[in-house]
């Protein structure tokens, strides 16, 4: 396999990876859409009830006594703390990537109109002193302000 075989098959790669990254933020950001719409005040008391009474009717003689169960809690809120710690953090990173992409573009659009300009000034000087010099081959006639600057000047 040649090496400009696998330069393709590089930027193929490469564009799955960034298509799959996009999907993923999508899906993340979905996901947390869903999550906090479906925990409405009603949803949240009737849980906390659900989980009252549960923990009543499960404790067996205390062997689950209310600091095991506060101890629960606090494990619990730290792993959700944690995962939207993470799920921030990932949309942190894709907001970072999108800012450098378009970075990087803006950069390529500068050095574009860099290389024209320098492409276009020997064009534009040659045609203003074409423009300028009293040439009979040139037909095309000087603007007012030309005109009569070398009839002022003669």
């Amino acid at each position: 396999m040649n090496f400009e075989a696998l330069q393709r098959r590089v930027r193929r790669a490469e564009a799955v990876v960034q298509v799959r990254g996009e999907e993923a933020t999508q899906h993340w950001d979905r996901l947390n859409q869903t999550w906090r719409s479906a925990w409405t005040p009603g949803r949240i008391v009737v849980v906390g009830l659900a989980g009252g009474f549960l923990a009543g009717k499960l404790e067996p003689g205390g062997a689950f006594s209310g600091s095991r169960w506060l101890q629960m809690i606090g494990s619990v809120s730290g792993l959700v703390a944690s995962a939207q710690a993470s799920v921030a953090s990932f949309a942190a990173a894709a907001a970072g990537m999108a800012a450098s992409q378009a970075a990087g573009a803006a950069d390529d659009a500068d050095q574009a109109a860099a290389y024209a300009e320098q492409a276009a000034a020997p064009a534009a000087t040659s045609a203003q002193a074409t423009a300028r010099s009293p040439d009979a081959s040139n037909p095309v006639p000087p603007r007012a302000a030309e005109a009569a600057t070398e009839l002022s000047e003669s």
